[in-house]
């Protein structure tokens, strides 16, 4: 497997972060363009707020583990700098999108953009560390921890009181973010709220009989007989996965390790597409039409995350079944998702066919993040 990881490597520093160097630095008024098109030609020039953060937190990462480059360093603050003037409204929530210029459009509903802004600060703070940037990661993470249990607040479009739902993604980010704030917050606080995080993936989310992890529970924990309560998605469940093998790993856990792959494997091969090869989006606990129209297409993040996932397993115990699935998983997604004619990032959105139906390259809901992200880790856990 270690010869893996120089693929990764190269992929990682020869095409696609160039690409994002390239194309994506606003020099006029700060910050990121992500909407891409296949020859990074810029779009639409909307910029949102958690691909800002998680831009930043890519390129500040990069400067910090891989390389000093002055130009890395560069692009990270001009992120940095673009969040901190304009990402927050007076609470101190993080807006979900802005124009180009700064000025917001939308509201600040989504907790995911304060997260990856929590993330991107935590990261800039450990190559230039101004108190200023460990106190906007830590006043916002503490302003997560106040919302988790109601993220949307007064967006919140749901009736109160009739189907109330715990949802899984932002327990599995706080898993991860904990882990990123590491250095700046106290030992005592990581370690209940990651044991708590824990508790509630394995114990609430999970399902033993069934070996599923569904996308969302009842308050009490239990399943839900609903569109929302039989959704599954199992590139998150198989991501939150390997921010549990990072945690067994922390802590020495070899049973939370053994746990967390073996979980992996079950959700992998619930979501396989035995027909046409890849990962569904989105399926239906019990088989039945799931209600998101987009549930048979192919993500890339969900077969980069589970690429991780399966590097993971193998480093950390040999398993031969996670060798095999990542060779499977490996050629399925560098001969649909990556740009041979190109090159660069890669594409992100493919028919349930395998075939690509959306050129770009960024959007949205795209930006600098999955692919390098999965490109760096994979690199370095097989290189070990």
């Amino acid at each position: 497997m270690n010869h893996y990881a120089e693929i990764y490597r190269q992929e990682l520093l020869n095409e696609v972060i160039p690409f994002w160097e390239r194309n994506a630095i606003d020099e006029t008024h700060g910050g990121y363009f992500t909407c891409l098109d296949q020859n990074g030609k810029v779009y639409d020039t909307d910029k949102f707020i958690w691909l800002q953060a998680r831009q930043a937190w890519m390129f500040s990462v990069l400067f910090s583990e891989i390389e000093q480059k002055i130009a890395w360093r560069a692009i990270a603050k001009n992120g940095i700098d673009f969040l901190e003037k304009h990402g927050r409204d007076e609470h101190g929530n993080w807006y979900f999108s802005l124009n180009r210029q700064g000025q917001p459009l939308v509201q600040p509903y989504n907790i995911f953009s304060d997260c990856f802004a929590a993330m991107a600060f935590g990261a800039y703070y450990r190559l230039e560390p101004d108190d200023r940037y460990a106190r906007i990661a830590i006043d916002t993470f503490e302003n997560i921890l106040r919302r988790k249990d109601d993220p949307k607040g007064q967006y919140n479009k749901l009736y109160p009181g009739t189907r109330e739902l715990q949802n899984f993604a932002l327990p599995m980010i706080l898993c991860n973010l904990s882990l990123e704030l590491e250095h700046l917050l106290k030992n005592d606080q990581v370690e209940t709220l990651t044991n708590d995080i824990a508790d509630l993936i394995l114990n609430s989310f999970y399902e033993e009989k069934s070996g599923l992890v569904y996308e969302n529970v009842g308050i009490d924990g239990g399943l839900v007989d609903s569109f929302e309560g039989r959704l599954l998605n199992p590139g998150h469940a198989i991501e939150a996965m390997w921010f549990l093998m990072d945690l067994g790993h922390r802590n020495n856990d070899t049973h939370l390790i053994d746990k967390a792959g073996q979980i992996m494997f079950q959700q992998l091969e619930q979501g396989w597409d035995d027909r046409y090869g890849g990962i569904f989006y989105f399926l239906d606990a019990k088989g039945h039409p799931p209600q998101q129209l987009e549930w048979d297409q192919k993500l890339w993040w969900v077969h980069l995350e589970t690429l991780v996932a399966l590097a993971k397993t193998y480093a950390l115990t040999q398993s031969p079944k996670a060798k095999n699935w990542f060779e499977k998983v490996h050629e399925y997604t560098w001969s649909h998702f990556r740009d041979t004619k190109n090159g660069g990032e890669w594409y992100g959105y493919l028919n349930r066919q395998g075939e690509v139906f959306m050129k770009l390259k960024g959007g949205k809901w795209k930006g600098c993040f999955h692919v390098p992200r999965a490109l760096l880790q994979i690199w370095k856990t097989l290189e070990k």
